[in-house]
């Protein structure tokens, strides 16, 4: 039961996230808009990498009886998503490019692809078994 809670959870922030990254990534920079989601968009990264932290690794070798390879990706979330705000706060524009970028595509696209094609993980039985 709980198990299925935080993948709902999970699920209910990186989705979310996913589509709100691609936005911010294509609109224009610096704008009152771009800000406030961009907060948002930190907000649902790091509730993403929180929960990410207490569902099972699922298929493949586990650290510990629990973590999993995809969990490495909380990491850097919880370094480069504070990281990005602050240099935006300080105007640092390319390192808050770097990480912003540095994240939706590690956490985001190569996380997921992991989640999505690794044969004997929830999203890959949900999706394609």
């Amino acid at each position: 039961m709980i198990s299925r809670l935080l993948v709902a959870l999970h699920l209910a922030t990186v989705v979310p996230a996913f589509f709100l990254g691609t936005f911010l990534l294509v609109r224009p920079k610096g704008t009152p808009l771009h800000r406030t989601l961009g907060k948002l968009y930190m907000i649902l990264m790091l509730g993403t990498a929180v929960i990410a932290l207490f569902l099972s690794g699922g298929a493949g070798t586990r650290i510990f009886g629990h973590f999993g390879f995809n969990h490495l990706f909380v990491i850097p979330v919880a370094i480069y998503i504070p990281r990005a705000y602050f240099a935006a706060r300080r105007g640092d524009l390319k390192v808050h490019k770097a990480s912003a970028i540095g994240v939706y595509v590690g956490a985001l696209l190569l996380a997921g692809a992991f989640a999505i094609f690794t044969p004997g993980r929830l999203l890959h039985v949900w999706l394609f078994e």
